[in-house]
């Protein structure tokens, strides 16, 4: 990863589990059913780490020996916004941990000559200014999804967001660090490179059609 890329808002996980997950999803043997497994505990196993900030109180607890102090989330809403199509994968994962999460969409497609992203689709939780967003797609390629998806959430009051995804290309991390410098984002591994064709290198295919069994 040669280009300059703000990484102080991005973590890269390294856990075993996460890495040892991630080969097995680039496989092309790979079955959707396995990939979509996949997805989801991989999902489910960075948000585990990505939730490291959220703030706690005391409350009190009866237990069958005695009343004791404990700590809960101090009134934290939470919204999980997936990117569709490829994105809704991820959502399961999220919400095993956090039930109570809002779910919207935002829906985006990408023009295969320019690359560039088209919004067809946005529909978010109400409140979504009083909420931790948590934006899901399992591939940050050129980072042009990401960052429109982030700039419909803020027009609409989204203040706090969070970018999620398994797979980023170094050009991709570079174009989101620099527009939405305020996100926070979370990626399984940076890859080596895109295409001519902005896929990412090695990449694991197409995200979508590997969750849905389409091609």
């Amino acid at each position: 990863m040669d280009m300059d890329i703000d990484m102080s808002k991005v973590t890269v996980f390294d856990h075993p589990l996460i890495q040892h997950k991630v080969s097995i999803l680039r496989s092309v043997d790979t079955s959707s059913n396995q990939f979509r497994q996949l997805v989801e505990e991989i999902t489910m196993l960075m948000c585990f780490e990505s939730m490291r900030d959220l703030p706690l109180m005391d409350t009190e607890v009866t237990t069958p020996m005695c009343k004791t102090t404990t700590k809960v989330l101090a009134g934290v809403k939470l919204a999980v916004v997936p990117i569709l199509r490829a994105g809704l994968g991820m959502v399961e994962g999220v919400l095993h941990l956090v039930p109570s999460a809002r779910v919207g969409h935002i829906g985006l497609y990408r023009d295969h000559v320019t690359l560039e992203p088209h919004e067809y689709y946005c529909k978010l939780p109400k409140n979504i200014e009083n909420r931790l967003v948590i934006v899901t797609d399992p591939m940050l390629a050129t980072g042009g999804s990401a960052c429109d998806a982030i700039k419909l959430i803020k027009e609409r009051g989204g203040r706090h967001i969070k970018f999620m995804c398994i797979i980023a290309a170094p050009e991709g991390l570079k174009a989101l660090t620099e527009k939405h410098p305020d996100v926070e984002v979370y990626c399984a591994h940076v890859d080596e490179k895109l295409n001519e064709n902005g896929y990412i290198l090695p990449g694991l295919g197409d995200a979508g059609d590997r969750i849905f069994g389409t091609k």
